[in-house]
């Protein structure tokens, strides 16, 4: 079966990818990884090798490429490399659903340049301590004061936190409505918390964010005030395309890895592999990961002729990150000891995926969501 969707020019991408990563993430990020903070420098190296704003624009300073194939590829190439991966997603997805497609033409001029150069870093801030996949238990609100809006409240589990030059926050600003608006960083009212210790991704920095008295200029509202939820619903297809990229770029790598350790380690005077127990659960992992990119091919031909509907990416979701956290725990096991080390890739791969079934909308959100399509 033939799963690749690329043509010669997203293969050239690849190994420009490939290249800038071995330069210039690689060599450093164990050093992040320690830190817990990915150096500053190196987004305003991925704008200048035209990673970042993939699909924004020309005149804005992106790529103005909207083949998601492209940011699938960029993502694909960040998992192989063994680079931390969520702060890149959620930059590159702020910018391609929200600050691209729902700003006005002054606030692109204003704010595209910066970050598709890498001299901005984009956070979104949803989650708070009471209110994570549940939205409408949302408590930070936003009142308009004459010329301005003032925030009040708390974000927390913010991924790019601490590196973030502008924040997309969601606010309350009716009883049932919710708007969204870009603070800046030095903004009064606007402060840090502390950076959230996790279990895995540790050189992305993940952040509680607190909003006290927060005047933003009304002219950082973005799109319409109390549409804010309808915007959300129209990128998260997107962010969940994404997540599934991630996972199935992962699971396909901790296979690869797996097989080659089945084929070298030797156990009772033969190669593990050869074991029929672990030959057919390396089996079952591989036709369930050539299921997930089949599905994942099909979701994102279907982005790029704008059909992919949020069922769709909601079952995309689910399914591949699910599958993920099973491969990751399979083929540690099928590496034993050496798979429980720090020190052991698949260790590694294993702490990074347990988070992908809870952010962008857990696995049993997207089940409900599944079933109201349903009429269930």
């Amino acid at each position: 079966m033939d799963n690749n969707p690329y043509t010669a020019s997203h293969e050239d991408f690849r190994a420009l990818c490939r290249t800038f990563l071995a330069r210039e993430a690689v060599p450093h990020h164990a050093e992040w990884e320690h830190a817990g903070i990915i150096g500053h420098d190196l987004w305003a190296k991925a704008g200048e090798a035209g990673l970042l704003g993939i699909d924004v624009p020309v005149e804005h300073g992106g790529g103005g490429e909207p083949d998601f194939r492209y940011t699938a590829v960029f993502i694909e190439e960040l998992v192989r490399a063994r680079v931390t991966v969520p702060g890149f997603v959620a930059h590159n997805d702020i910018l391609s659903s929200y600050l691209a497609t729902r700003t006005t033409a002054d606030q692109r001029a204003r704010w595209l340049p910066g970050l598709c150069s890498g001299k901005l870093i984009a956070a979104i801030a949803l989650s708070e301590p009471d209110a994570g996949s549940d939205l409408s238990g949302m408590r930070m609100t936003a009142v308009r004061d004459g010329n301005d809006y003032v925030l009040n409240g708390q974000k927390t589990f913010i991924t790019n936190g601490e590196n973030a030059d502008l924040v997309v926050v969601a606010a309350k600003t009716a009883a049932q409505g919710m708007s969204l608006f870009v603070v800046e960083r030095g903004t009064p009212g606007f402060s840090r918390g502390r950076r959230l210790e996790k279990l895995g991704w540790q050189a992305c920095d993940t952040s509680e964010l607190f909003f006290a008295d927060c005047r933003v200029p009304a002219t950082n509202l973005v799109g319409k005030e109390n549409a804010g939820l309808g915007y959300l619903m129209g990128g998260l297809p997107r962010e969940r395309l994404c997540i599934s990229a991630v996972a199935v770029a992962t699971a396909e790598k901790m296979l690869a890895d797996a097989l080659a350790y089945a084929r070298d380690r030797k156990a009772f005077g033969q190669a593990i592999g050869s074991f029929q127990h672990n030959r057919f659960l390396l089996a079952t992992v591989d036709t369930e990961v050539t299921l997930a990119r089949v599905f994942l091919n099909h979701c994102i031909a279907e982005h790029n002729a704008r059909r992919l509907t949020g069922t769709d990416a909601a079952k995309l979701k689910w399914w591949t990150t699910e599958l993920q956290v099973q491969v990751a725990d399979r083929c540690l096991q099928l590496h034993g000891g050496y798979g429980y080390l720090k020190e052991s890739p698949i260790a590694g791969e294993w702490t990074n995926s347990r988070v992908q079934t809870i952010y962008g909308g857990t696995t049993e959100i997207m089940k409900e969501l599944i079933g109201r399509s349903l009429g269930l």
